[in-house]
């Protein structure tokens, strides 16, 4: 099972960047996706995440209305859309994946996803 992000990098803020995230190795189509992003000297935290057939994902409060996850189950991969960042947005963004179901007041855990990216860093900052 290999997860594989990409598309960080430096961006002023106020500006977007688009993230990628390639699958494979299993069924994609049937596993719970997430984002989760770790700044310098804090601990890993939710961004987003979404179940298959689900097109309502869930987002952290500190991103709503600023990034949008998607997926393409046809090209197994998944998406996010990073919109009006912000200097505290400045992460390493990791995508996961669950190999089974996971409720929804469950989804925001890190422990709960058991593939991993490598992550990708994005810089904000003018």
């Amino acid at each position: 099972v290999q997860l594989q992000a990409s598309g960080g990098g430096l961006v002023q803020p106020g500006g977007s960047l688009r993230l990628s995230c390639v699958a494979s190795g299993f069924t994609f189509s049937r596993n719970v996706m997430a984002w989760f992003r770790q700044a310098p000297g804090k601990e890993r935290e939710f961004v987003a995440a979404f179940r298959p057939g689900n097109s309502n994902p869930i987002y952290a409060d500190s991103v709503k209305g600023r990034f949008t996850a998607s997926r393409d189950s046809a090209k197994a991969t998944s998406y996010l859309q990073l919109n009006s960042l912000k200097p505290e947005d400045t992460a390493v963004y990791f995508c996961a994946a669950s190999s089974g179901w996971i409720i929804l007041s469950e989804m925001r855990k890190s422990e709960n996803y058991n593939y991993w990216g490598q992550g990708t860093l994005v810089t904000v900052s003018s």
